[in-house]
């Protein structure tokens, strides 16, 4: 049995906010992986379905990974700048509501304290030698839910969002192009569909959620996904439109 002296006690331990944007992160890229294999993986089937020339999937395959992990990383940028303008809008906000009224929300703060489980005497001396270290901190953390530090980049989004559906969008390319004309098509079906099962076991683990449920429902989509392209692809190749 190990001493108290023994024990290695971390200077500081890492904040709640902080782990909960790095599983966001997390989860974010293994869902931007899933829609780089998904979409994809439809076009090129779909081309594979209309034609057997290479130059031609690959041309399809290039063109939907590019377009789609700009689009991807622009979707991301937007909707997080919107959020990071929105967190700034409200730590400023507060900024000058703790300047305007200092002693008001310090009660505001004990209050808050209270409606967690504290007693009032307790609440109070609490509000107070946290207003007295860091009185934002304390307050956008109390209040909001929010920490200063936690105010996301929209360029980290945006980067991490194409990296991600770009890493899932090689893989449909490779499992298309590289094996044999008569076979290209169901080893990518294979490929694409155990990788699909295998993100949305990833995303359920990372999010608490049934890893059977999710495979199946990411694996039940993606086939839907692939298969209908395949069939448009394969009507329009054998109608003459395209070839």
């Amino acid at each position: 049995m190990k001493r108290a002296e023994d024990l290695t006690i971390p200077r500081e331990l890492p904040k709640t906010g902080e782990i909960a944007q790095r599983l966001n992160w997390l989860r974010a890229g293994v869902l931007g992986a899933n829609d780089g294999i998904v979409s994809v993986a439809a076009v090129v089937v779909g081309v594979a379905g209309a034609t057997s020339g290479n130059g031609a999937i690959l041309t399809a395959g290039v063109a939907a990974l590019i377009g789609g992990a700009i689009s991807m990383a622009l979707g991301e940028y937007v909707s997080v700048s919107s959020q990071r303008d929105s967190q700034k809008a409200m730590i400023a906000a507060k900024e000058g509501d703790l300047a305007r009224a200092p002693q008001e929300n310090l009660a505001h703060l004990a209050t808050a304290y209270e409606r967690k489980g504290l007693s009032p005497s307790t609440a109070a001396l609490v509000a107070r030698e946290l207003t007295g270290h860091d009185a934002l901190g304390a307050h956008l953390s109390a209040e909001l839910n929010l920490d200063v530090d936690d105010v996301v980049s929209p360029w980290h989004a945006a980067f991490a969002s194409a990296i991600a559906f770009t890493l899932g969008a090689i893989l449909p390319l490779l499992a298309i192009l590289l094996p044999p004309e008569g076979v290209r098509v169901p080893v990518t079906f294979v490929t694409v569909l155990l990788a699909l099962g295998i993100t949305g076991w990833t995303a359920a683990r990372i999010g608490g959620g049934s890893r059977a449920t999710a495979a199946a429902r990411v694996v039940f989509g993606g086939a839907l996904a692939l298969a209908a392209t395949f069939a448009i692809g394969r009507l329009l190749g054998s109608s003459g439109l395209v070839g």
